[in-house]
């Protein structure tokens, strides 16, 4: 039997446990067929077949409007900070605009300026990225050629509950930790992309949803892998895709779909971040970091009152078989990370753990 931990981590993240088994059944002898699912050609039909269902699945849990495009490209969601920008920022002004509500946005908006123009029509800096300020669409200039936001932050712990609207102005969404975890009107959205590491299986790869008109307007020195253009025509192909990566996405949307989809996701999502919330709400000695109106469904920040028991609180939890509770370097504190794939039952240890932690040390 082996010995396995609840994991915590903000990502890479758990996976649902029938997915490890499977994929170590798989590992040496993928469907009878002798060979590693490692060792099969990303132009063979076996992969194929598993790229061309995944993207089925997909399609079928999201509802996605048929006018759409789901493209799988290199280098995680950070190289779409790039992409982003080298396909879309000269349809206009040659401007991009960004919501800034913690690092990801940031990061995304620096990259960003390499390629043109930029503006921040929004930034939570004024509450230190602990809540999303009020927007007011008027500010957004109509000429920019895209908007882009951060669905979920998985540092501070703050989502954006609803999204705002930019009128004819394309929106795009990071949506790397929360993708598939709430349901989403995908065409409310230009591009919605993600990396594959917290809810759709392990790192290395992301997730690009573009609608179809978006195509075609990348600037001349995009780079052949980052021009969405081309890994579109060549189906996700234009060099060896991460075949391993894709394998285990569509291990990880079949086994969201037997869950019941992502409505089901939606549902478990508020329960498990209600067992941390609650115990957070109802104590003096635990500090929850964000705003009770933006709090994230995914990943729960808080610190300890007295700051000088959070090594403690980390190497007990550890030692209780919890791990990756410990915060992002910048903000320090604990960051319960509680994707799809994290079981109820794990949540509701830790949160036993946090009542008995803070009844011994409060």
């Amino acid at each position: 039997m082996v010995n396995r931990i609840y994991n915590f981590s903000a990502g890479p993240s758990t996976l649902p446990l029938t997915v490890m088994e499977t994929i170590k059944e798989d590992f040496l002898d993928y469907n009878g067929i002798g060979a590693s699912i490692v060792e099969i050609s990303h132009r063979h039909q076996i992969f194929l077949d598993i790229l061309e269902n995944t993207k089925k699945l997909f399609r079928e849990l999201t509802n996605l409007p048929k006018n759409y495009k789901i493209l799988f490209m290199h280098g995680g969601a950070q190289m779409q900070f790039s992409a982003v920008p080298l396909n879309l920022i000269s349809r206009k002004e040659n401007k991009g605009s960004y919501f800034i509500t913690g690092r990801w946005g940031i990061l995304a908006e620096k990259e960003a300026r390499l390629y043109g123009d930029t503006e921040i029509i929004l930034d939570g800096k004024t509450y230190e990225y602990r809540k999303i300020p009020t927007f007011n669409n008027r500010k957004l200039d109509k000429g920019t050629s895209y908007a882009h936001l951060t669905t979920n932050n998985t540092l501070y712990g703050t989502r954006w509950n609803s999204f705002p609207n930019t009128w004819e102005v394309p929106l795009v969404a990071d949506a790397t930790s929360d993708i598939l975890s709430r349901i989403m009107d995908y065409s409310k959205f230009g591009i919605v992309y993600a990396g594959l590491q917290k809810n759709l299986g392990v790192a290395g790869v992301s997730i690009v949803i573009i609608r179809e008109d978006l195509i075609g307007n990348a600037l001349p020195q995009t780079p052949k892998l980052l021009n969405y253009d081309v890994v579109e025509k060549q189906n996700s192909l234009p060099n060896t895709i991460n075949v391993f990566a894709i394998y285990v996405m569509n291990l990880v949307i079949e086994w969201i779909k037997k869950q019941g989809g992502v409505l089901e996701m939606e549902k478990l999502a508020k329960k498990k971040s209600d067992l941390l919330y609650d115990v957070l709400d109802d104590s003096s000695f635990y500090k929850i970091l964000a705003f009770p109106e933006h709090r994230s469904l995914m990943n729960v920040t808080f610190n300890l009152k007295n700051e000088t028991l959070l090594k403690k609180f980390i190497s007990n939890s550890e030692k209780e078989g919890f791990f990756g509770l410990k915060g992002h370097y910048l903000l320090g504190g604990v960051r319960a990370s509680i994707y799809n794939a994290m079981p109820i039952e794990g949540v509701k240890e830790l949160s036993s753990y946090m009542k008995e932690f803070e009844k011994i040390n409060g």
